[in-house]
């Protein structure tokens, strides 16, 4: 296995994930697991969780940059984007700040279509069903929805008011989940001529 910088930063954002999900617990949550985090902790798993993020995009961009793609790394990144997510969705489902409906049908469509690409790559069509528009909006929209609802307090904005995470975050992941929903059709009806033959 050929370890590069994108590949470490894949595994950093892997390694981020007991962070931010044991930071829901410590100190003051210990021992009272269904207590609301304190502001200082939301902030804190917010900060995490973007900066996870960043790493998911920036993993990327120095692969291609640097030509550093690997066919390890390129089985690890999706990997570690599903976990992070999922990881998020099911604490932000144990402190109800996301319907566990929601978090299903978006954790229930990466795992289908990740089994979709693997099996595609193994018929040799992977391409057929590679990333498309309406899948990068549904991770922009989803992505932004995680960390409005790990932040959860509103942001003062001074003589503008407050500005509502709890009310836009919400908003976000339901049109995260009708996306996933319209993606997964996307894709299946890509692969279905290859899934009718079989």
């Amino acid at each position: 296995m050929k370890v590069n910088i994108p590949t470490m930063l894949t595994w950093l954002r892997i390694l981020l994930i007991p962070v931010f999900v044991g930071a829901f617990y410590w100190p003051e949550n210990l021992h009272k697991l269904s207590a609301m985090p304190s502001h200082s902790v939301n902030i804190f798993i917010t900060v995490i969780f973007a900066i996870a993020s960043f790493t998911d995009w920036l993993d990327g961009y120095l692969a291609r940059r640097w030509n550093q793609t690997s066919s390890f790394g390129a089985f690890l990144d999706p990997v570690a984007d599903k976990l992070m997510v999922a990881a998020a969705l099911i604490v932000l489902v144990e402190f109800g700040r996301v319907g566990a409906i929601v978090s299903l049908i978006i954790i229930g469509r990466e795992i289908a279509i990740s089994a979709l690409r693997e099996w595609m790559a193994g018929e040799g069509q992977r391409s057929s069903v590679g990333v498309a528009m309406i899948g990068k909006i549904k991770t922009a929209a989803q992505m932004l929805a995680i960390l409005f609802l790990l932040y959860w307090d509103e942001i003062d904005l001074g003589s503008l008011g407050v500005f509502p995470t709890q009310l836009f975050g919400h908003a976000l992941i339901v049109l995260a989940a009708f996306l996933t929903l319209l993606s997964m059709a996307y894709y299946l009806k890509a692969a279905w001529p290859k899934l009718k033959g079989k």
